[in-house]
């Protein structure tokens, strides 16, 4: 272990690079399982709530074109105070939205200022955070999105009770992107601290990062096509089922008759489990491989949503949705941060760039398809079978998984 891994430590990361992420989070968390809901009660059908909901990860796919360059021009913390600023213009459009389309372009917008924000955090983890603890580090950033998915639906809860108003927990995001931006300009910038714990060019090199995420982007999917017509297909069915995840459980409250404010509660609790287990898995990865979080995850993603299929229209419906929302927030828990590590560890440590814009535009493509595919079968089809073909889906990214982790990402001995 070199020096730097030596002298570095969690502490210098922890309120400057977590606490913001974590204020958006929270609000993010809140909206996101009842943007289905509050499409639903104007007057949206559920294959069109479907859709909307779906607008936040394509927002964020679009987003992922520009976000490189934007934040290697005004810098990580310019960058994601506008992003903040986007998404509370995005949140009090859907705020005062008076139909389910208004409510989709203010998601849209959401999802946009999310790309930069998630950009600018995993820039700075992959250039400033030792190898040895790499994993361990993008799981901690990413196990902060899943505290503001476990807490946030909390919120939400609290709030719709009080008011009687779904639609009212957009000023909940509202109040954590306003936080985030205050804590991004009051907080030293992390990198202004990189800039003094690391030589100057270390720096430009974190910039140069950024910037060549985002630049020649499809130049670069292209140059890197056989790992990511493999390993990276598994890549986007790993996004594809989280994504479904996110979608298929709100409807699925909708569809079954659960009320706005209990819908909030179950996912809260069932991100419980997803959050307590975000730094185990970053131990899993280091110690035993990559593919030991992988599969299981997507194993346990796919099963449960083969269980919701086979149990819409029984009795005891909502304990089995219940009981499959906390079994896929477990299955969801096992995998946190393998998408960021498993990019980190394909790109090239001469020039990763490139390869890491290519890597996170494929998962993210898979995030925006789900939710389209989801409400695409809804229209045609039901729920039922969206949740069913969404689980078969996932048994055979796990395949993909199982087949091709081990060849291009093999655990060193």
């Amino acid at each position: 272990m070199g020096t730097a891994e030596q002298d570095f430590s969690f502490r210098s990361i922890a309120l400057p690079a977590i606490l913001p992420t974590l204020a958006f989070s929270l609000g993010e968390g809140a909206i996101i399982p009842i943007i289905p809901v509050v499409a639903n009660s104007l007057g949206a059908s559920l294959a069109v709530a479907g859709l909307i909901a779906s607008m936040i990860m394509l927002g964020e796919l679009f987003g992922d074109i520009p976000s490189g360059w934007i934040v290697s021009r005004i810098g990580e913390r310019t960058a994601m105070i506008y992003a903040a600023l986007l998404s509370i213009v995005g949140l009090v459009t859907a705020l005062l939205a008076p139909n389910p389309w208004v409510l989709g372009v203010g998601i849209l917008a959401i999802g946009l200022s999310t790309a930069v924000f998630a950009l600018a955090r995993h820039a700075f983890m992959t250039s400033f955070v030792p190898r040895a603890y790499r994993a361990r580090a993008l799981s901690t950033l990413g196990g902060t999105f899943r505290l503001g998915y476990f807490v946030g639906p909390f919120i939400s809860a609290t709030v719709i009770h009080f008011t009687g108003s779904t639609q009212s927990v957009f000023w909940v995001h509202i109040v954590g992107c306003t936080t985030a931006a205050f804590l991004l300009i009051v907080l030293r910038d992390p990198a202004e601290q990189l800039a003094v714990s690391r030589a100057p060019a270390a720096m430009r090199e974190g910039e140069k990062l950024v910037a060549d995420e985002a630049h020649g982007l499809f130049r670069s999917i292209w140059n890197s096509r056989a790992v990511l017509a493999r390993l990276g297909t598994g890549a986007a069915l790993i996004g594809a089922m989280r994504a479904s995840r996110q979608v298929i459980l709100p409807l699925w409250a909708v569809s079954i008759g659960i009320p706005d404010a209990q819908t909030a509660l179950i996912i809260g609790a069932a991100g419980a489990v997803d959050f307590a287990l975000f730094y185990a898995s970053g131990q899993i990865m280091d110690r035993w491989g990559r593919l030991w979080s992988a599969l299981p995850s997507m194993i346990g993603l796919g099963v449960g949503h083969l269980i919701l299929a086979f149990t819409h229209d029984v009795p005891g419906a909502v304990v089995w949705f219940i009981a499959a929302a906390i079994f896929m927030s477990l299955a969801n828990g096992v995998g946190s941060g393998i998408l960021m590590t498993l990019g980190a560890d394909l790109a090239d440590p001469r020039d990763p760039a490139p390869f890491l814009g290519a890597w996170r535009f494929t998962g993210d493509a898979g995030s925006a398809a789900a939710p389209l595919a989801v409400s695409a079968v809804v229209a045609v089809a039901s729920i039922a079978v969206a949740s069913g073909v969404m689980g078969v889906v996932g048994l055979i990214g796990a395949g993909i998984l199982l087949r091709y982790v081990p060849r291009f990402a093999p655990h060193p001995r």
